[in-house]
């Protein structure tokens, strides 16, 4: 006698959804997830950001290349203009911003043909200044280049042009002062947040007066300066770009605290703990210190902090704007939205500009761009055709 098969009532379709979404390998569920949230309407940021800290973070390019912008509230389908060709005159800090940048060769992907770096550090140096001219208020600092390459080599010139504007008014607007306090105070709290978790530690540092500056490079680049693997990079600004602005420096907390038994079994003196913690290891388990810096960060918040007397009578510009600049990112429409709202209100081109046939003006456009500079103008290229109006007006 054969066995009538059970049959699921209608009532129970969402738990066969829900054991089917079970049965997926983590990374699928994760993209399901990602791509639910950038559908929804609003914007499901909440979401978003929790798979940019979770682990493996954003996974792909592609991928942040459609959440980065959604974590900084970054309209793709209304950039800013490609920077202009009088942007380098006369601008201050010109002559530092293209020695910084030409010393940055190590940046950029291994095997890059010199021609197509080149091409990239122009656009660097021009992204800077443009920021920079944009934003009179904003201070360039050594290491802000190390910040900028790393968006430019993924998402293209002028969505990094807006990124870095959001970047450079929030989470980065202390560092670019005019001068170095509010920065130094940041690092300050690096050892009220070892005295919490371990004071033996604590204490030897103190005992060694070797200070704070060993995690400077770490905290105004977003540690893109000290480490040699892109993917490491990618992976900590997922994580930053989705964090408290102090984040970084709860990071630095957890590496020192990783290296406690290096630490306390070198000499007690500035030269040797110093010369140790500013070597840093590439080999850190960089997802579990991810999850310690996220759990150190809800068991020592910088408002407990700031009862330590070194870090009293101090206004931090990035932690007295978050609260707002979080709440601005929660109302943000779906890009399919925003596509539909650019193709019914199309902006305005000269009539010089107005192109005959738009699909061959792109398809000529990209084999120039493919014919002059090979793979890296490809990448930028590809970036610019997921959103292809986007991309039409980046031509011209």
């Amino acid at each position: 006698m054969r066995k009538a098969r059970k049959r699921l009532p209608a009532s129970g379709s969402q738990a066969s959804v829900r054991r089917h979404e079970e049965q997926l390998p983590w990374k699928k569920q994760k993209l399901l997830d990602i791509h639910q949230a950038l559908n929804c309407d609003p914007v499901d940021i909440e979401t978003l950001r929790r798979a940019a800290v979770s682990e493996g973070g954003l996974l792909t390019d592609d991928i942040r290349r459609k959440v980065w912008p959604k974590l900084l509230s970054v309209n793709v389908y209304s950039l800013p203009a490609k920077p202009s060709k009088d942007v380098r005159e006369d601008h201050k800090d010109y002559r530092q911003v293209v020695l910084d940048v030409r010393r940055s060769m190590r940046r950029f992907p291994k095997g890059m043909r010199v021609d197509e770096r080149e091409v990239l550090q122009e656009q660097l140096i021009d992204i800077i200044l443009d920021v920079l001219r944009r934003n009179p208020q904003l201070h360039y600092y050594q290491g802000y280049h190390d910040l900028v390459v790393t968006f430019l080599l993924v998402v293209g010139e002028r969505m990094t042009i807006a990124i870095m504007e959001k970047l450079s008014n929030h989470h980065l607007r202390d560092f670019m002062d005019p001068t170095m306090d509010n920065t130094k105070h940041i690092l300050n709290y690096l050892m009220p947040i070892l005295e919490r978790v371990d004071r033996e530690l604590h204490d030897f540092m103190i005992r060694s007066e070797v200070g704070t500056i060993f995690a400077l490079s770490w905290l105004i680049t977003w540690y893109g300066y000290v480490l040699s693997d892109f993917r490491h990079v990618l992976r900590l600004y997922d994580f930053f770009l989705a964090s408290h602005p102090l984040m970084a420096i709860y990071f630095a907390a957890v590496i020192v605290l990783y290296r406690q038994k290096e630490v306390k079994s070198s000499e007690c003196d500035m030269a040797s703990v110093h010369h140790l913690l500013s070597q840093m290891p590439q080999d850190l388990p960089y997802e579990e210190l991810i999850g310690r810096a996220q759990k150190l960060f809800i068991s020592c918040p910088p408002s407990l902090m700031t009862q330590s007397a070194a870090l009293q009578s101090r206004n931090i510009i990035a932690i007295s704007t978050f609260t707002a600049f979080q709440s601005s990112t929660r109302m943000q429409r779906p890009d399919s939205v925003l596509r539909q709202q650019l193709q019914e209100h199309p902006p305005a081109l000269p009539m010089s500009l107005q192109p005959a046939n738009t699909n061959q003006l792109i398809k000529m456009a990209v084999w120039g761009l493919s014919a002059t500079l090979g793979a890296a103008a490809l990448a930028v290229a590809q970036t610019a055709m997921d959103w292809a109006p986007e991309f039409l007006s980046q031509i011209f």
